[in-house]
């Protein structure tokens, strides 16, 4: 008996599931006692609606023997069947495939060939994810650097210490896989029927870690601690990887995910040119940072703003004209209930990006607002080729080190500061840490990104009333939004300048978030599975 998909059964909150079988039986057109085998697959918060929060329900359900109706309304689809399980590929390669970077990426490429029977190499610079945890909490304790292992460097990628949130806005049949694999390697159930679905940075690196295991046990060989300096090649075909002890790994196939801060590595393709790089946009801003009660009482109403619904979120963006330019303006990585963290992976230069646990218990809300920076924007400040992104990057990191003191304090400032161009209220209650330094921000960007950022603030307050309170506290820098440049591929996912090169993931440019990620690497799995069949 064929299942069927139910959109759009709202609950209040103060209804129970229990109701959803009458309720999409209603929707059908059929008695409760026809369906069977009800059960929710999404569920999703919906507060647009000041003082009136409700849940919207997707179920699936099944009818029982002879009760299935001789049409169903418009948002009512019959569940297709799963595809069928991969097949092994054919033939082994001669040599094992080797993967740089064991982020989400890196992760999914090798489980997807090692369920084909394909064994790889896994390689990343920094340390296992549960030894990150130390690194990263000396950083945040005193400032200490860790260069190889950090927010950034080691298991899990950036993603693994910063959120886990699993939402993702492009639509790929793959969403589900990479959502699934994660419950099945210990991410709590809940992840399958949210919305916005988020495991949290408390959580997420035991499921890696028990991933990364399991591949170990399939054959996968893992280094860590392994940084890769170069790739080898002749007559424009990969022959392998030189590492930063002098030894060499041979492949005739590389997957290339490293992350976008293995900016060495990029150096080291950009200074010979047989590694085809071009420069592409990213975003540049600060994280905002709010009493999270402030938050739930804007989005929810105050009605709601202590009940137990979830701590809110907030998703702002606008389109300015500045000195002739359109500039989007928009939230990055919105963290309620979650604290803000120092993320460089090098000496004197500062970045921050946003973090909560499973519980979202903080009591701050934070998020980054950023604006788009061009390829032309790099030009006229002076960077120009393909790396030009990166010294973009590095410029104002460093300017944000000097501007915070050193030792990776936060420059800091509040919201109506910023906007008055005054640093009257010295910035307190933050969750950041090492800490913060009160400076005025408005010495820090250029004036196009500067205005761009204060007419944004101010369209968001019209939209979210509130968002401007001294409460309110602007934190640098949000850097790290994405990559500044792209390794260019081909169809067959190959560089255009190199065979057997496979850049992926969100280092090379393709993607933008741990699910996006994940399925770069299934895709580079299934291409290389597909020239082995």
């Amino acid at each position: 008996m064929p299942s069927f998909r139910v959109n759009n059964l709202a609950l209040w909150l103060d209804e129970p599931e229990s109701l959803l079988t009458r309720k999409a039986a209603e929707k059908l057109g059929v008695k409760p006692a026809d369906l069977i085998n009800v059960r929710v697959v999404r569920s999703v918060l919906d507060a647009r609606k000041k003082n009136s929060p409700r849940y919207i329900h997707t179920v699936e359900v099944e009818f029982a023997a002879g009760k299935l109706p001789r049409t169903v309304p418009p948002d009512v689809s019959e569940v297709e069947p799963l595809p069928p399980p991969s097949l092994p590929v054919k033939r082994q390669p001669d040599q094992r495939p080797i993967i740089i970077g064991m982020g989400p990426a890196g992760l999914f490429c090798a489980l997807e060939l090692a369920q084909r029977g394909v064994k790889s190499i896994l390689i990343d610079r920094g340390r296992e994810v549960i030894q990150r945890r130390k690194d990263v909490a000396k950083l945040m304790r005193d400032g200490s650097l860790m260069t190889e292992s950090n927010m950034s460097f080691g298991e899990g990628g950036a993603g693994a210490y910063t959120d886990g949130k699993l939402s993702t806005r492009i639509n790929h049949p793959s969403v589900r896989k990479v959502i699934e694999t994660f419950a099945h390697y210990g991410a709590p159930d809940r992840i399958l029927v949210q919305g916005k679905p988020h495991i949290g940075s408390d959580l997420l690196p035991f499921a890696v870690e028990r991933m990364r295991k399991e591949l170990q046990e399939m054959g996968v060989e893992v280094l860590f601690e392994t940084r890769v300096e170069d790739i080898l090649s002749r007559d424009g075909q990969t022959t392998g990887v030189k590492l930063s002890d002098g030894s060499e790994l041979h492949s005739d196939r590389v997957v290339l995910l490293p992350g976008n801060s293995a900016r060495e590595l990029f150096e080291r393709f950009a200074a010979d040119g047989r590694i085809f790089i071009e420069p592409k946009p990213f975003a540049l801003g600060f994280r905002a940072e709010h009493p999270q009660p402030l938050i739930n009482a804007i989005q929810y109403g105050e009605k709601f703003a202590d009940s137990k619904l979830p701590p809110a979120d907030y998703k702002l963006a606008e389109n300015l004209s500045v000195d002739g330019d359109v500039r989007g303006v928009f939230s990055f990585c919105m963290c309620p209930g979650g604290i803000v963290v120092p993320t460089p992976t090098e000496p004197g230069m500062q970045c921050t990006n946003g973090m909560s646990n499973s519980h979202r218990n903080s009591k701050y809300a934070n998020a980054g607002i950023v604006v788009s920076v061009s390829v032309e924007d790099y030009a006229k400040s002076g960077f120009t080729g393909p790396l030009a992104g990166i010294e973009f990057q590095r410029h104002w990191e460093r300017q944000a080190y000097a501007l915070g003191g050193g030792n990776f304090f936060a420059p800091a400032q509040s919201i109506p500061d910023y906007l008055a161009g005054t640093t009257k209220k010295k910035p307190e209650g933050t969750s950041y840490r090492p800490g913060l330094a009160h400076v005025d921000l408005n010495r820090l960007f250029p004036e196009w990104l500067t205005t761009s950022l204060k007419q944004a603030i101010r369209a968001f307050d019209r939209r979210m009333k509130g968002f401007i309170t001294e409460e309110g506290l602007l934190l640098g820098i949000e850097a790290r939004t994405s990559t500044p440049l792209r390794i260019t591929r081909n169809e067959q996912l190959q560089s255009v300048s190199m065979k057997g090169l496979y850049p992926g993931g969100e280092g090379a440019g393709y993607a933008g978030g741990i699910v996006s990620s994940g399925i770069d690497g299934l895709r580079i799995a299934e291409q290389i599975c597909a020239e082995l069949s």
